[in-house]
């Protein structure tokens, strides 16, 4: 196997990992959206919990949906590395790292992948 497809094979393996695995928090986080329960969650930046939570749903669903068929990947990874980032240095500041790393990690995985792009196995195939 050539360095070029196995390069391409692992962007593949990145991006649609980390998307998926993206996606185990931003489905719950829809299906609450549009639940019957009030929604309850955080206020990191002051906009209000309502608008800060569908920004999460909009971050962790939908872009997260958009990086796993690489779709405008690129664009759609910043909500996700911006959420990603609020959470571990916001809403968790003064937590132990264990509770952040989860955030760091996708904030890891969707910057690598906003940096090196889609990869051949995808929509926009970049």
């Amino acid at each position: 196997m050539n360095r070029s497809l196995q390069t391409q094979i692992g962007l593949a393996i990145l991006r649609i990992g980390g998307a998926a695995l993206m996606l185990t928090h931003g489905v719950p986080k829809l299906q609450r959206l549009f639940g019957a329960d009030p929604i309850e969650f955080g206020d990191p930046l002051g906009i209000g919990a309502s608008p800060t939570f569908f920004l999460a749903v909009f971050a962790e669903f939908l872009c997260a949906l958009f990086v796993l068929i690489g779709f405008k990947t690129r664009w759609a990874s910043i909500p996700i590395i911006i959420t990603m980032l609020v959470a571990a240095f916001i809403s968790h500041a003064g937590d132990p790292f264990g509770s952040k790393e989860k955030a760091l990690l996708f904030a890891l995985i969707f910057t690598t992948i906003f940096l090196l792009g889609p990869g051949a196995y995808s929509v926009d195939k970049k």
